[in-house]
C-alpha cells in the first residue's frame, strides 16, 4: 500500500469516527479545492466560472454541468494540456489496451448512459486512491462468520459483468492486475452474454469469496443457485448498475446465505455510495456532493423523490465533474439511519431495470438481463440511441436513432446480428425481432428506458 493510500484510509476512517459536522468540514475544504484548481487548469472551467467569488465552498453557487456540454468541451475541460478527445478516441478504440494507463497516467472508461451520448471519462491517480480508500466502507456491519468466508476464499472476487470494451469495471479490473501482477488471480470477471449454465460452472471452479454483478443478473445467478447448479459460499454480495428491490434482495441473500449490499456508482464517480443492512445507500460525501434537485434546479428537501441528481467529485482532478447532472432519481432519507453511519443515505429510484423473459425452445423460460442488452449495444458502430420493447413473449420490437452520418440499414443489420447471436446463445433463437420505425421514447424528463418488458396486462384487458 502506497503511503498516499495508507493517509487516505486513515482518514476515511477517521472521518467516520469524527461523525457529521467533520464530514462535512472535508467536503467544503476539498470543494473550494477543487474548484480552485478548475479554474486554474481547465480553459472552460475558467471561463464558465469568471463571474464566482474567488473562494467556493458552496455547491449551489457553480453553474450545473452535463455530459452533452462536457464532451463538446473535451479539450477545454481536461485540466492536462496533453490530453485530446483525438487521442482519447484512438485509446479506446483499441480493446487491446484496456486498462493501461492512457497517457501514462489516467484510467480510461466510456460510457453511453440512457441519454445514449457517449462519454470518455478519466481518473488520476489521486481519484483511483480515494476509491480503493473509502471502497472498504463496503464491509461494515458484516458479521464474524461472513468476514471469515470473505478469507477462506483466499479474497477471490468474481466480477459478472460485460466482457471487453473499455467499461468502467472491466478497465479497473484490468489496471488491478496490471499494478498487481501477482495478484491478478484475485480479481476475475464473467461474461453476462454466455447462458447461464456456462456461467455457474466456471463460479463453481473459480469458488468465490466474494461475488458483484449487476443485480437482475445476480437474482437470475441466485435461482441457479437455488437449482443446485451453482455451488458457491461467498461472503459477500455486491449488487449494482440496476436497482436492486427488497424481493430480488431477500431472494438472492436466502440463496447465498451471504449479506448483500448495493453499490450506487457511476463512471463519473466510481466510488459514490455504498449501501447498508437497512436497503440504504451512503454517499461518501466526504468526497463527494450529491445535490437532490427539482426540474428547475432547486434543492428538493429530504424525503422527497428528486427530478435529478447534482453529482460533484472531490478527487478527479483530471476531468473535473462539478455540479453535473447525473440524470439519477433519488430520495434523501431524512432522519438517521439505523446502520449508525453518519453517512447521508439516499435511495436511488431512477435506475430500475427488468429482465427480458423469453420462452425456450423446451417451454421453459430464460432470463436475459438488461445490461446483457445495453452492453452488447453500447458498442455496436453507429448507435445513437436505442429501445428494445417486447411486444409479445416472442418478439421484441427495435426502435434505434442512428448517429448522424450513418446509413440506417447498415446499422440496423449490425443491431440484428448482435441480438440474434445474444438470444441464440440463451436458447431463444427464435424470438423473432421487429424493427421499430418510430424512434426511441423520451420520458418526460429526457431519459429514454432502453429496456420495455412485456407488461402483464390487467383483468379482462387484452394483451398488448
Amino acid at each position: 500500500m502506497t503511503e498516499t493510500l495508507r493517509h487516505l484510509a486513515r482518514d476515511a476512517r477517521r472521518a467516520l469516527r469524527e461523525g457529521p459536522a467533520a464530514i462535512t468540514r472535508r467536503q467544503r475544504a476539498r470543494l473550494a479545492e477543487i474548484v480552485a484548481h478548475a479554474r486554474a487548469r481547465s480553459p472552460y472551467f475558467r471561463e464558465l466560472y469568471r463571474h464566482l467569488p474567488d473562494e467556493v465552498d458552496d455547491p449551489a453557487l457553480l453553474p450545473v454541468t452535463d455530459k452533452k456540454t462536457l464532451m463538446a468541451h473535451f479539450d477545454d475541460w481536461v485540466t492536462d494540456p496533453d490530453v485530446t478527445l483525438a487521442k482519447a478516441q484512438a485509446f479506446v478504440a483499441d480493446p487491446a489496451v484496456v486498462g493501461e494507463p492512457f497517457q501514462g497516467r489516467y484510467l480510461v472508461a466510456t460510457t453511453s448512459g440512457t441519454s445514449g451520448l457517449r462519454g470518455i471519462f478519466l481518473q488520476d491517480e489521486l481519484s483511483l486512491a480515494v476509491g480503493n480508500a473509502v471502497g472498504r466502507r463496503a464491509r461494515a456491519g458484516l458479521r464474524i462468520g461472513d468476514l471469515l468466508r470473505l478469507l477462506r476464499g483466499a479474497g477471490r472476487t468474481a466480477i459478472v459483468t460485460a466482457p471487453g470494451g473499455h467499461f468502467a469495471t472491466v478497465a479497473g479490473a484490468a489496471r488491478f492486475r496490471l499494478d498487481h501482477p501477482r495478484l491478478g488471480w484475485m480479481l476475475r470477471e464473467f461474461s453476462i452474454h454466455q447462458p447461464l449454465p456456462e456461467l455457474a460452472a466456471q463460479l463453481n471452479r473459480y469458488a468465490p469469496s466474494s461475488l458483484t454483478g449487476f443485480s437482475g443478473m445476480l437474482g437470475l445467478l441466485a435461482a441457479e443457485q437455488e437449482a443446485g447448479r451453482l455451488r458457491i459460499r461467498p461472503g459477500m454480495i455486491i449488487a449494482g448498475g440496476e436497482t436492486l428491490t427488497a424481493a430480488n434482495r431477500a431472494r438472492i441473500a436466502a440463496a447465498f446465505h451471504a449479506p448483500v449490499r448495493s453499490a450506487y456508482a457511476a463512471t463519473e464517480c466510481g466510488f459514490l455510495a455504498f449501501g447498508c443492512a437497512h436497503d440504504w445507500l451512503h454517499v461518501n460525501s466526504d468526497w463527494a456532493v450529491l445535490e437532490p434537485v427539482d426540474a428547475d434546479g432547486r434543492p428538493v428537501p429530504a424525503g422527497r423523490p428528486s427530478h435529478t441528481v447534482l453529482l460533484s467529485n472531490l478527487a478527479n482532478r483530471v476531468q473535473p465533474i462539478l455540479r453535473y447532472d447525473l440524470g439519477d432519481n433519488v430520495l434523501l432519507r431524512p432522519d438517521a439511519c439505523p446502520c449508525g453511519s453518519p453517512l447521508p443515505a439516499v435511495q436511488v429510484q431512477g435506475r430500475a431495470a427488468e429482465l427480458l423473459t423469453f420462452p425456450t425452445g423446451g417451454g421453459e423460460p430464460v432470463g436475459i438481463s438488461p445490461m446483457a442488452f445495453g452492453t452488447l449495444l453500447d458498442r455496436v458502430p453507429g448507435v445513437e440511441r436505442f429501445q428494445l420493447v417486447q411486444t409479445s413473449p416472442t418478439t421484441l420490437r427495435v426502435r434505434l436513432k442512428p448517429a448522424d452520418g450513418a446509413d440506417p440499414d447498415h446499422v440496423w443489420q449490425a443491431v440484428r446480428d448482435e441480438i440474434t447471436h445474444l438470444l441464440a446463445r440463451h436458447q431463444a433463437g427464435h424470438v423473432t425481432l421487429e424493427r421499430g420505425q418510430e424512434p426511441p421514447e423520451q420520458s418526460a424528463g429526457g431519459k429514454i428506458r432502453r429496456i420495455i418488458p412485456l407488461a402483464a396486462p390487467a383483468a379482462g384487458d387484452p394483451a398488448r
